[in-house]
């Protein structure tokens, strides 16, 4: 059992919950720095500060005695883009600054692969061109170019890039999938449906994030694609929950040209629940390679697609009496539906 101490930033949020879970039974000694309450079962078993990573001083007291940093804290694609600059960039250089003056053993950074920005090709490698799309991608890039920095000067600085991952406690855009699920609509996809859309589960992500925090430094000290290992197309991997659900219901492909159209009309209007690189990579195929760490990491993800979704599905069963009437920003609430909503009425 180790008593090392791990800070979270974002602590609070859908993967900071679930790896401060995780650690908490790996026998690390957890801390949670985030702006949101941390308003979990766990709460006594973690040391909760709750704060900003854009206030550089707080970051420095609260650095004192951590013997290493995940950074999860970020500023989503829904946010304002100064929001975004300002956490995602600002704050990712206050927590590497603070992290290094204060002699921190490591500092895991979850980045993204929407740093890789609509590719025309797949799967993606990790050494391939970087080209953000929109205010998050971007601040994502210039993020990682900070871990370098910090890299350079001595800081073992892992970076991951994960796929979008789903688990418990993840609501976000795929409460769109499971709320149209559970009330017994067909589901709508940009295109054909027949393009290749790797998940991730957030369990493995968890896996990997610790394989970061334990092996040896020179295995670690790099960048890294987090996936899953086996997936379908997205026609065949979004029917597998609504078959679950039970209702008899099908994946509809739609146009998707006109309808990215509507969208990129609707997101100027404020009344999409999608953001562009959602909707502009939704048709497409998107995955990563993950070779690099299966034989760096040792990395082996155990949930396909499939088995991600109906897990994070069955956790929105169980729990949608807690959240049915919020939404907001974050991964934690259900985005809002907007226009969407009416589509409901043809589907």
């Amino acid at each position: 059992m180790s008593s090392e101490k791990v800070l979270i930033t974002g602590g609070a949020g859908f993967l900071g919950i679930n790896l401060v879970r995780h650690l908490l039974r790996k026998g690390f000694r957890v801390a949670s720095l985030d702006i949101a309450e941390f308003d979990y079962p766990e709460r006594n078993q973690v040391e909760v500060i709750k704060g900003d990573i854009r206030d550089k001083a707080l970051l420095d007291q609260v650095m004192v005695g951590v013997d290493y940093v995940v950074h999860t804290a970020a500023a989503l694609p829904l946010y304002s883009p100064k929001d975004i600059y300002t956490t995602d960039v600002i704050g990712t250089r206050n927590v590497l600054d603070s992290a290094y003056t204060h002699g921190v053993k490591r500092v895991v950074h979850i980045s993204s692969t929407a740093v890789y920005g609509i590719p025309d090709h797949h799967p993606i490698r990790e050494e391939d061109r970087l080209e953000g799309v929109g205010p998050y991608g971007q601040a994502k890039i210039q993020a990682e170019m900070i871990c370098l920095e910090y890299r350079a000067k001595g800081l073992i600085v892992p970076i991951i890039r994960p796929k979008s991952f789903v688990g418990p406690e993840r609501l976000g855009v795929f409460a769109l999938l499971y709320d149209w699920a559970y009330t017994g609509h067909n589901f709508p996809v940009l295109g054909s449906g027949r393009n290749r859309y790797q998940l991730l589960d957030v369990e493995d992500l968890c896996d990997a994030i610790e394989l970061c925090l334990t092996l040896p430094e020179n295995k670690v000290n790099d960048t890294f694609n987090i996936g899953a290992k086996v997936f379908s197309t997205v026609r065949e991997d979004y029917q597998a929950v609504l078959d679950y659900a039970g209702h008899g219901k099908k994946v509809i492909p739609i146009p998707a040209a006109p309808a990215i159209l509507i969208l990129r009309l609707l997101e100027k209007l404020g009344i999409s629940p999608l953001y562009k690189w959602v909707y502009e990579t939704a048709p497409k195929d998107s995955y990563v390679s993950i070779e690099k760490a299966e034989k760096q990491l040792g990395f082996k993800p155990k949930y396909s697609n499939k088995e991600a979704l109906i897990r994070n599905f069955q956790w929105y069963i169980d729990n949608i009496d807690k959240f049915q009437n919020k939404s907001g920003v974050s991964h934690r609430v259900p985005w809002k539906q907007g226009a969407l909503s009416l589509a409901k009425l043809i589907f």
